[in-house]
């Protein structure tokens, strides 16, 4: 079975390539250009994801804005959580842990393949999943 994902970022260029990384592995991958798009989405969505990999520099909202408001709304409430930024403050990774984020992975320190291994094992998986046919 494979997992469910959003992946959340303003910048097309890394939506394509991180959804491409996840999709060749075998996730089932949902994108959204920011925190607006991503909750309108769940909103109208039946099927929650396992999985949410957000940026937190966004126009509109921003990362933290966008997990406060999936938390008040309860949108996805079994998603792990994980911010995918170049933001690497110690105030930043406070704030994650506020709202109970499941990871933290600063973007110019993980290539593809690192962010891939580390969402997996947030997941529990030993490995990704296997690609579906």
């Amino acid at each position: 079975m494979a997992y469910r994902m959003y992946l959340v970022d303003d910048d097309k260029f890394l939506l394509g390539l991180y959804a491409t990384k996840f999709r060749n592995a075998g996730y089932d991958v949902e994108t959204a250009q920011g925190g607006e798009a991503l909750l309108t989405a769940l909103r109208q969505d039946p099927t929650p994801p396992d999985v949410m990999l957000l940026d937190i520099i966004m126009p509109g909202l921003d990362g933290f804005e966008t997990v406060a408001a999936l938390r008040k709304e309860q949108l996805a409430p079994r998603a792990k959580i994980i911010f995918l930024s170049n933001q690497g403050q110690e105030t930043d990774l406070e704030k994650a842990r506020e709202l109970h984020a499941d990871g933290y992975i600063i973007k110019a320190s993980a290539i593809p393949s690192e962010v891939l291994a580390e969402v997996g094992r947030i997941l529990g998986a030993s490995a990704a999943p296997a690609p579906t046919v």
